[in-house]
């Protein structure tokens, strides 16, 4: 019984790991994306960066809800909190391939 409960404990700091590092890709990203480099240079860009930078302050709202929610619970059970660690995880790579579209489509058209 113990090995099952330290492979669940490795698992859920993994999650909470990854999840860090995509905070730190996410922020990188950001900065990027507010470079001169890559500003929009015509209407439809602007509405991406628009939404870009729309998703990733929902995408940080996410991540410090989540982060409480597991401080929070630490010493106890937490119900569905690793589901929420999975859509957390989903929306970064939907956030990732959303940034690099915009900046492959930005060099395009450059």
């Amino acid at each position: 019984m113990e090995h099952i409960s330290s492979k669940n404990t490795y698992h859920k700091q993994e999650l909470l790991i990854r999840m860090e590092r995509n905070h730190e890709v996410i922020q990188r990203l950001s900065k990027k994306l507010c470079s001169y480099t890559y500003e929009p240079k015509c209407p439809s860009s602007f509405e991406k960066y628009n939404d870009l930078k729309r998703n990733f302050k929902l995408f940080e709202k996410y991540q410090k809800n989540l982060m409480d929610m597991i401080h929070r619970k630490k010493a106890g059970a937490v119900q569905g909190l690793e589901r929420e660690v999975q859509l957390h995880l989903k929306r970064f790579r939907e956030l990732e391939a959303d940034i690099a579209a915009y900046l492959l489509d930005t060099l395009e058209h450059s």
